[in-house]
């Protein structure tokens, strides 16, 4: 390895309450939303039952981390009020962690304050759709929680965002977003971020398929990527089928996402992507 490749070689660890963990092989994030109103009705969690074994289900099957939303970011969806996310996600990060202690568990969130309360919590990880801009406080919040940090890329809100969805040229656009956005963290001191290109966040399907193809683009950046997809509008409605059916052609996706340098795949489906990582690296070893 010359010393170029050291010195600029793709951040593969990251450190989760004090354990440095490897993504050299792809992980597997599960998604555990306690929330109402999520796209995917088979992933809301009513109630403490719910949540436990979903949890369970997923550490068995093979998930890295859990990652708990209380706020659904879908396209159009109600605005919460910080007291009622507040309500949803701590008590299940609570509930989680008490049952599970080693547990690696994310906040999805954009706001800095259910992101401290969170990790106060037990969470070791904050996931931020916005990227920092719907809270101009996360970023300082992030440096002072050291903790790993998931940048995604978005434009408006999840109220605004299909009304986004002009570039003039995407994939540069969203590179020096990422690179803007970093620079600032860098410089905060945060150690662990991940990028999120942010299927179908402010893009159209045909977009989201034009990131799909290029997304080894982002991998010049050097850190490591995460594919959130799952049984997302660019499977279902593309197949013409509902997001309950989109289980087949989330796997085909993920697959490609790997293909192309995903680190991290944010999932409902958890077996199933795991499977999928163990094959990718049996082709790719």
């Amino acid at each position: 390895m010359s010393i170029e490749d050291s010195l600029f070689r793709t951040k593969k660890t990251l450190n989760l309450s004090g354990n440095l963990v490897s993504l050299e092989t792809p992980q597997v994030m599960g998604i555990l939303n306690v929330t109402p109103d999520s796209f995917f009705e088979g992933s809301r969690l009513a109630n403490e039952k719910a949540i436990l074994t979903t949890a369970e289900n997923m550490l068995s099957d093979g998930a890295l981390i859990l990652d708990i939303g209380g706020y659904s970011s879908r396209p159009g969806s109600l605005e919460v009020t910080a007291a009622e996310e507040l309500s949803r996600v701590i008590p299940a990060i609570k509930l989680i962690k008490k049952e599970f202690p080693k547990a690696y568990l994310s906040i999805d969130t954009f706001r800095s304050q259910v992101a401290e309360a969170a990790v106060d919590s037990g969470a070791c990880m904050v996931n931020d759709i916005s990227g920092g801009a719907l809270d101009s406080d996360m970023f300082d919040a992030i440096s002072r929680l050291g903790v790993p940090y998931i940048l995604m890329h978005m434009k408006g809100s999840p109220q605004t965002m299909t009304s986004e969805t002009h570039y003039d040229n995407m994939i540069t656009e969203m590179a020096q977003y990422f690179v803007e956005k970093y620079q600032v963290l860098k410089g905060l001191g945060v150690r662990d971020v991940i990028l999120d290109p942010g299927f179908g966040f402010a893009k159209t399907r045909d977009q989201n398929y034009e990131l799909l193809r290029n997304l080894g683009y982002f991998k010049t950046l050097k850190l490591p990527i995460l594919a959130g997809i799952s049984r997302k509008s660019m499977i279902y409605k593309k197949l013409e089928i509902s997001p309950e059916e989109a289980l087949n052609g989330t796997t085909a996706v993920h697959m490609i996402a790997l293909m192309n340098g995903a680190s991290l795949l944010r999932v409902h489906d958890v077996k199933e992507a795991v499977e999928t990582v163990k094959l990718f690296k049996l082709t790719y070893p």
